[in-house]
């Protein structure tokens, strides 16, 4: 709770001018710095790397599509994330990361685009 209004602060914005000194001297950290904050950082091992490298270059093998996805690699399990615009792309990025020697488990969590709609004339 605050102690100034008795109320718990609902934003960021909230919390840092109850809590800096000078607000308008901080600086708010982006999205993808929230993001890798809550994640955390983990450097990989010369195998991890290794393994990265051939991951990303099966991906290139799939496509100009499949540049949107990314990896992460922990061990001998590759997580997929990103976008790509069609279904059929799933199972060939999928496919591609499969035959990567290496590679026992595959987290896909890549997202197929909704389709565009258009109105009718």
């Amino acid at each position: 709770m605050s102690r100034n209004t008795g109320r718990i602060p609902q934003s960021y914005d909230e919390i840092v001018r109850q809590t800096v000194v000078e607000p308008d001297s901080s600086v708010r950290p982006s999205v993808a710095q929230e993001q890798a904050a809550r994640e955390g950082y983990r450097a990989l091992d010369d195998q991890e790397q290794a393994l990265r490298d051939r991951v990303a270059g099966a991906l290139a093998t799939a496509g100009p599509s499949a540049g949107g996805v990314t990896v992460e690699i922990s061990r001998d399990m590759v997580t997929l994330r990103g976008r790509v615009p069609h279904p059929a792309m799933l199972r060939v990025i999928e496919d591609a990361v499969a035959g990567v020697a290496g590679v026992s488990t595959i987290h896909d969590q890549v997202v197929v685009d909704a389709p565009a709609v258009f109105d009718a004339p």
